[in-house]
């Protein structure tokens, strides 16, 4: 059974925030909603940057 909804519903606030955060440090101008007028290699810095991120915190807690 597909499941589209998110296990975590506290999560989706935490990636917004961490988006910004990241977007912020890349110099990329997010706006708040749609932001279509991003250029592939800034979303894809973005979101490179996001797991990057995840990783390092998650192998910083893993003990």
């Amino acid at each position: 059974m597909a499941r589209n909804g998110a296990l975590v519903p506290e999560a989706k606030s935490k990636m917004n925030s961490l988006k910004t955060e990241v977007a912020n440090s890349l110099n990329v101008n997010l706006q708040q909603g749609y932001n279509g007028s991003l250029t592939s290699r800034e979303a894809g810095s973005i979101g490179g940057e996001m797991v990057k991120r995840m990783i390092a915190y998650a192998e910083n807690n893993m003990n």
